[in-house]
């Protein structure tokens, strides 16, 4: 039973933090509206932006997290993440 119970603490700690993670791309400023002004977002992109002569790099991590804060993730990584630590839980219990 404790199994289960660690599987399921697990699963539900790794949801929880998944939605904590868009909560504070919001909160830093990477809005589905875009970088919001004046935030940490904005100033990662003007930091990023001086860096790299004047623009900001494409696929870069400014890039990364505005789509993420602007799209999200997929139901599919949610459900991914959601299983892996359903299974680090139930594996923590079986070891301890």
């Amino acid at each position: 039973m404790g199994s289960v119970i660690g599987a399921v603490a697990g699963a539900g700690l790794a949801a929880g933090a998944m939605s904590l993670f868009r909560v504070v791309l919001g909160f830093i400023g990477f809005t589905p509206a875009g970088i919001a002004a004046e935030s940490i977002a904005a100033w990662m992109m003007s930091f990023f932006a001086t860096l790299g002569g004047g623009g900001v790099a494409a696929g870069g991590l400014v890039a990364f997290l505005q789509h993420l804060g602007a799209a999200g993730l997929s139901w599919a990584a949610y459900i991914g993440v959601t299983i892996v630590g359903g299974a680090v839980g139930w594996l923590t219990n079986l070891i301890w």
